[in-house]
């Protein structure tokens, strides 16, 4: 359990000035996805609950500029930033835990650090030097990390006191050795005392015996020491919890003290993670390295209402983060929502989606049931070929409480989400369409309400004789990176008597994260709206419809934007939460309980 501190008020750090920012730097070995991502981004709650802002830089040691042209089937979700970044979803790891708002320089890669440095040498910026790996690209990285790690990310405004370093990939692969050089110069150039070196390594169980193996760590750690590394904090990823014979093994053969081998193992819920890491003192352990005061004194790490905290709470390290991972495990009824997509092959590739619904359920007291359904197999195509697959995702889609189209590219599956539509608008089941769901939302009402037979997007149907979507003119059709209508922009709901307005609390004007080239084409906006299909939100020049809802529906609602990457786990999404609340007959109740105007994180001060 967290020790009882003195707690709420934010602990007194002195200012930066001139002082070095600190760095803590997180490396991988053995295998990928042991929960780098997960591991950073606790360690941040952490030293947010001691008073210090952080911020947080991915290293990604692909080529790729961004993660934009990346099939979501091989990488998982493309992350879009406030600024129209594209980057890996770890980045939205960060921004959920620690409420940051981060930018497209957050997120490193070796394409960016490569282009960089050609176009300095093609203006002459090295002086007719041999360019080459030491130092050129190493200094590169390193500037890189020095200067971003000064940008204010969050609402203070101020520079942050801890720079988060995640490198991604395993330690001893190829294209991360450049990096770890880099690394190994950058602890010589900010000294010792600024940086800090934690290694999350592998405890496998093998056979019968049950005995925890610290080979694989031992070896990874073994690389790192070959870099010229040396880890100051060793986190060990097990399903167990470490034993004390294992630790005093792993202190011996990897020359790190026993108080700083700490157990990652299995947690009931992601969000005991840093109720995990604070148990174990890692806290402390950093802030002692860096020279931090220790106050014993702790501060907030996450905005929950005043109702929702309790005076045990108020007065222990992290209380107020461990309402969201008790709540979670106590949460009992269920909530089903289907996600009709064509990614499911790869949960990865909607992981704000489903982040955002966990954050929804949580705040509503609701256990969350996802039902995957692949759109194409509700086609009817799927019927005649694969009638088993067909009917169970039909199966799927008609017994889920509420129902989600996310966002996606390309024709495959459409006529699937297009049906999907359909099913939920004459069933009045609650929808939610992001992207293209909103798009096809749009498509099946011109087609089945409308009667304009054929209706479709010019990017599935360049001939179609109803365009209702058509291709943004400012996007390009032949370069891909970074062309489309990207990042934060302004939504003016200008509808107040919609229920999008009252969903979003009443705010006249709100601000989401676009990815999209193709959007609804205003010309066909006056005769939805005859139809019924009210467009209660566009943009601020009135010519890009972002949001619509359906007349006489409990919850048909589809957006242009994408909602889910600003979902935070105590602030979830508006729209998400609606459909949630919408999915077991709550919402009307709880608008009118909220006063009239549904206020987000307001359902964790009720109990389950």
């Amino acid at each position: 359990m967290a020790q009882p501190e003195a707690m709420r008020s934010p602990v007194q750090i002195p200012e930066l000035g001139k002082a070095q920012t600190k760095y803590l730097v997180v490396t991988g070995g053995t295998i990928s996805g042991l929960g780098k991502g997960t591991a950073i981004s606790s360690l941040g709650v952490v030293l947010r609950s001691h008073g210090l802002r952080v911020t947080a830089i991915k290293v990604d040691p692909y080529l790729n500029i961004d993660a934009g042209t990346m099939s979501p089937f091989e990488h998982g979700e493309v992350f879009v930033l406030d600024d129209g970044g594209e980057a890996d979803l770890d980045l939205g790891n960060y921004e959920r835990f620690l409420d940051l708002t981060l930018t497209s320089n957050h997120s490193m890669t070796s394409g960016k650090i490569y282009d960089q440095v050609i176009k300095r040498e093609r203006t002459g910026h090295y002086l007719g030097k041999t360019v080459q790996m030491v130092p050129h690209v190493t200094d590169a990285i390193q500037d890189w990390i020095k200067d971003t790690s000064k940008i204010s990310v969050d609402q203070s405004g101020l520079p942050p006191h801890v720079c988060l370093v995640e490198l991604g990939g395993t330690v001893g692969d190829i294209e991360s050795a450049v990096y770890l050089e880099a690394l190994q110069q950058f602890q010589f150039r900010v000294g010792k005392s600024n940086f800090l070196l934690a290694h999350l390594g592998m405890l496998p169980v093998i056979g019968a015996t049950g005995e925890q193996k610290t080979k694989p760590c031992q070896h990874s750690v073994k690389t790192l020491r070959e870099a010229g590394l040396k880890p100051d904090i060793l986190m060990c990823r097990s399903e167990q919890p470490v034993g004390l014979e294992t630790r005093k093994k792993l202190s011996l053969f990897c020359q790190v003290p026993e108080d700083s081998v700490i157990s990652l193992h299995d947690v009931s819920n992601l969000y005991r993670v840093p109720l995990l890491l604070s148990e174990q003192n890692v806290g402390m352990l950093i802030c002692q390295h860096f020279g931090f005061p220790l106050t014993g004194s702790a501060s907030p790490t996450i905005k929950l209402p005043e109702d929702a905290l309790l005076t045990e709470i108020h007065a222990s390290r992290l209380g107020d983060w461990a309402v969201v991972p008790n709540r979670m495990d106590e949460c009992r009824e269920e909530v089903v929502i289907a996600v009709v997509g064509k990614y499911t092959g790869n949960v990865d590739a909607y992981i704000s989606v489903v982040k955002a619904l966990q954050h929804a359920s949580l705040e509503a007291g609701l256990r969350l049931r996802l039902e995957w359904v692949e759109s194409s197999e509700l086609e009817p195509n799927a019927e005649r070929c694969e009638p088993k697959r067909f009917e169970s995702a039909w199966a799927a889609l008609k017994s889920a409480d509420g129902v989600l189209v996310p966002g996606g590219f390309g024709n495959r599956g459409i006529e699937g989400k297009i049906m999907t539509a359909n099913h939920c608008r004459n069933s009045r089941v609650p929808y939610l369409g992001i992207c293209v769901g909103f798009q096809t939302a749009v498509i099946e009402f011109a087609r089945n309400e409308l009667g304009w037979e054929g209706a479709n997007s010019t990017e599935f149907d360049e001939l179609t004789p109803h365009p209702v979507v058509v291709f943004l003119p400012e996007s390009s059709t032949s370069v891909m990176g970074g062309t489309m209508r990207l990042g934060s922009r302004a939504t003016i709901i200008k509808d107040t008597d919609s229920l999008t307005h009252q969903i979003y609390g009443g705010r006249p004007v709100i601000y989401e994260r676009h990815r999209h080239r193709y959007e609804v084409n205003a010309s066909c906006v006056p005769a939805f709206e005859a139809g019924g299909l009210r467009f209660t939100g566009q943009d601020d020049r009135a010519q890009r419809m972002e949001l619509c809802e359906l007349s006489g529906h409990p919850f048909f609602v589809a957006c242009q934007f994408h909602p889910e990457f600003k979902s935070r786990p105590s602030q979830p999404s508006p729209l998400f939460l609606g459909l949630v609340l919408a999915a077991k007959g709550l919402l009307e109740s709880r608008i009118k309980s909220d006063g009239g105007k549904l206020k987000a994180g307001a359902g964790f001060a009720r109990k389950i």
